[in-house]
């Protein structure tokens, strides 16, 4: 029978109404009679794709009787920015304007299939939508499809079967779909009065409302990560750790069930004890050490191995091993043509999953898997950011414990060894347990005092600084300029202790040696300019001269070197002279170069620095014992990230200091390589 009409299109549409058409075709394929094919490019999760399918989202049915291909791509689309902000926010804002709740529940995509650009604060993303029911464009898409698969795949060759079987589509079928699809999209009575009407009456209160409710939320995750950082930084007991964890994590996601999967030859110890009575679970990826399950009714998955649906060589777990996340709102769609492990995922009554790896050393130790189990569910990214930093405590927990479990390895060694060598098992018991006190304290504080920071304070941090941003923004009633003046106070104090806290961050960055320099070439002249320039409404209100001593031939101007921690330098040293520089006071930054050396002098007429107090001066923490002590403010941060910063460019600082006089500050650089 000849085909109807081609009723094939090409165009942007917005992202609701591209839904609404994977509906519609979802729709078509529950009353097409012969047997059917409905893929999503959630079949694409669990392989290694090329980037051009990063980008594009599809809703395929194939059948003899009836077929048809929704494609879409990003496009891009600028807001004016009194919007903008609002769809920076996270999931709870975005579900706003994209759609209804209904809607967003029937979306068969993750918030990570969305790529970056189309997340940008500036930007709306739309869809440029392609409707084909061309049975050769079809056969085309199929071939692509198929080849992303293995050849001796189950995948692979339903694909090409689905592909044989395509044919024009039955005149029925497709004025069946043209009819259904006219019905959904033509308005209902009354339907645009009654959304106007619902869009004014809400329209002031939403923005507030949904920036209100956005924060609630991001305080309470980091309230959970902080019980979680705590329990791990008081216990070391790691059962305990993995079951409260994720029993606080289901609780707080609202799922039906949460575990930990260990892979083989992770090497850290679990309390499961069933474990050894498994058998041959070693020639398999792993097996569920820990379960958290919302009711009894929802049936128990612990001990639970993958063994002929997956190979400890499948592309997922490559992707596991590089970061990955996996996101699957509903394994129908995801899984149609893997029987296998479609009817796996069926017997253990899981219907929407969210699964993040546990990386330990660089390698894959197990993944905190989310289960849903009765309906799918759309993964929200505020979900998925938490699931990842639950597996990246959970990490470190492990971590603690291998430490001390390498402890208590070494201590059974020297046991054995008493009989022999008592007197040296005594003696060096002792240095380890001195050791190991020292080290404790040190990490407790440590520990104890970065998570206070990161926690504690970002909490409370990000509702003042948010909250009163938002009011400064955008006008909630006749506001006194009083007000605003305390509304001011309040974001800047905010923003100036944020400042604190990065540096505090800062430091310990450059301590574990995770910062990398950006070296690149740049002018002297115009980093110096810069910094004083910053500097001087500064130095006006403490009512001291700043002035800048460029001794520098233009010819040896440039210089290779981190520009950014460099500014970073010069500024620490200057806000530094100025705060302890009296009233009608200089300061001078004087800069010249020495064969392949920039040497940066700050020179104050400051208090100074008494002679046995100069070796705390780069001490963290360390505030000298003065008598205008009471009267400075500051961690005693600034000088010793400077120094980091300095020595991690291979440079050295010295001073040179009188108490009543001044004191000379000079940073040596060196000329740093460019690596390619």
């Amino acid at each position: 029978m000849l085909s109807s009409p081609d009723l094939s299109f090409s165009r942007n549409l917005p992202l609701v109404v591209f839904n609404q058409l994977g509906e519609l075709l979802q729709q078509m394929a529950q009353s097409v009679e012969t047997s059917t094919l409905l893929l999503t490019e959630s079949l694409l999760s669990r392989v290694s794709v090329p980037m051009e399918w990063h980008t594009q989202r599809f809703t395929l049915l194939v059948s003899e009787g009836f077929s048809a291909l929704l494609l879409g791509n990003w496009e891009q689309q600028e807001l004016p920015e009194s919007e903008s902000w609002v769809l920076a926010m996270p999931s709870p804002l975005n579900q706003g304007i994209t759609g209804d709740r209904e809607t967003q529940k029937q979306e068969i995509y993750s918030a990570s299939s969305i790529p970056q650009a189309a997340q940008s604060p500036l930007t709306l993303t739309e869809l440029h939508t392609r409707l084909t029911f061309n049975s050769e464009a079809i056969a085309s898409f199929l071939a692509k499809l198929r080849d992303l698969f293995g050849d001796d795949s189950y995948t692979h060759q339903h694909l090409e079967r689905y592909r044989q079987i395509l044919k024009p589509n039955d005149v029925k079928l497709q004025s069946q779909f043209t009819l259904l699809l006219l019905e959904h999209l033509l308005p209902k009575d009354n339907e645009e009065v009654t959304a106007s009407t619902s869009v004014n009456n809400s329209e002031e209160v939403y923005a507030c409302q949904a920036v209100e409710d956005a924060l609630k939320k991001q305080i309470s995750q980091e309230r959970l990560l902080n019980q979680v950082t705590t329990q791990i930084r008081k216990s070391l007991d790691l059962p305990v750790i993995m079951a409260t964890a994720i029993a606080q994590v289901r609780e707080f996601l609202e799922l039906d069930r949460l575990v930990i999967y260990k892979f083989e030859g992770s090497g850290v110890n679990t309390q499961n004890t069933r474990l050894p009575r498994l058998q041959d679970w070693q020639n398999y990826g792993g097996c569920i050490v820990y379960e958290a399950r919302a009711t009894d009714i929802i049936p128990s998955v612990l001990d639970y191995q993958e063994q002929t649906c997956f190979s400890r060589h499948s592309q997922c777990w490559d992707k596991y091993r590089q970061g990955f996340t996996l996101v699957i709102d509903d394994i129908e769609t995801a899984y149609p043509l893997e029987e296998c492990l479609l009817n796996f995922l069926r017997e253990n009554q899981v219907r929407a999953k969210l699964a993040a790896p546990i990386i330990f050393e660089d390698k894959l130790w197990g993944l905190l898997i989310a289960h849903q189990c009765h309906n799918p569910r759309q993964w929200h990214d505020s979900d998925k950011n938490l699931l990842i930093s639950i597996a990246e405590q959970l990490a470190i927990a492990i971590h603690q414990s291998e430490l001390m479990r390498s402890l208590q390895d070494a201590a059974h060694r020297l046991t054995q060894e008493k009989q022999t060598l008592e007197q040296r098992v005594v003696e060096r018991t002792m240095a380890l347990r001195d050791a190991l006190l020292a080290a404790e304290a040190a990490s407790r504080l440590r520990n104890e005092f970065l998570a206070t920071i990161s926690h504690e304070l970002l909490t409370p941090l990000t509702y003042v600084i948010g909250m009163s941003s938002t009011l400064l923004r955008w006008p909630l009633g006749e506001l006194s300029q009083r007000q605003r003046d305390y509304l001011q106070t309040i974001h800047d104090s905010g923003e100036h202790l944020l400042d604190m806290i990065n540096d505090i961050l800062d430091l310990s960055q450059i301590e574990a040696g995770k910062t990398v320099l950006n070296i690149a070439e740049f002018s002297l002249v115009e980093v110096a300019e810069n910094t004083i320039e910053s500097l001087l409404e500064k130095a006006l209100s403490e009512q001291v001269n700043l002035k800048l001593d460029l001794q520098i031939d233009p010819r040896r101007d440039r210089f290779t070197a981190d520009a950014a921690r460099i500014e970073q330098i010069l500024w620490n040293l200057l806000t530094n002279a100025i705060k302890f520089t009296p009233e009608g006071g200089n300061v001078t930054l004087r800069i010249w170069v020495e064969d392949d050396t920039s040497i940066f002098q700050v020179e104050d007429t400051g208090i100074g620095i008494p002679e046995e107090q100069l070796p705390l001066l780069f001490e963290k923490f360390q505030q000298l014992d003065t008598p205008y002590r009471r009267r400075y403010e500051g961690t005693g941060l600034g000088l010793a990230l400077t120094k980091q910063l300095v020595e991690l460019h291979r440079g050295h600082i010295e001073v040179e200091s009188t108490v009543g006089i001044g004191s000379i500050f000079t940073v040596w650089i060196p000329y740093q390589e460019i690596r390619e």
